[in-house]
């Protein structure tokens, strides 16, 4: 027995899209794009900005640990180095304070350190942020410690 497609009666079911139903398709997938694009960017640069400031507390316990066992902070010619390698023959060196070797800032520009710091501190760990210069506002501001 022959179904009725089978001998030319009935219907045919559509071979594939129309050029309407794919501009349609096209269409919502840009206003889609539009909409979740700048969301997932701004996601991105406050993820980078929470990453900086993690290193940065990192650094900042390293240094604290430093000073516990040599008795004084990093010079600023030392830097974050001597929480890597033994700065000099000091017997008092318990490091290395970090683990692996100094990462730079997810910008990737090392971070600075400075002692004395500013502001009443007694050193500063800087990262320039995104624009990569001191200073600047939202994502481009300076992180600390």
């Amino acid at each position: 027995m022959t179904s009725p497609t089978d001998r030319g009666q009935g219907r045919r079911a559509p071979d594939g899209f129309t050029l309407l139903e794919l501009l349609v398709v096209v269409l919502i997938i840009g206003l889609l794009t539009g909409i979740v694009g700048p969301r997932l960017m701004g996601q991105i640069g406050r993820s980078e900005m929470t990453a900086a400031r993690a290193q940065i507390d990192a650094f900042d316990k390293a240094v604290q640990s430093y000073r516990l066992d040599m008795g004084h902070f990093p010079t600023t010619d030392q830097g974050l180095q001597a929480l890597i390698s033994a700065p000099g023959s000091d017997h008092r060196w318990r490091g290395p304070y970090l683990k692996g070797a100094l990462p730079n800032d997810p910008w990737g520009m090392p971070y600075s350190y400075r002692m004395p710091g500013s502001q009443g501190r007694d050193y500063d760990i800087v990262s320039t942020g995104r624009d990569k210069l001191a200073g600047g506002n939202g994502d481009d501001a300076d992180l600390t410690n």
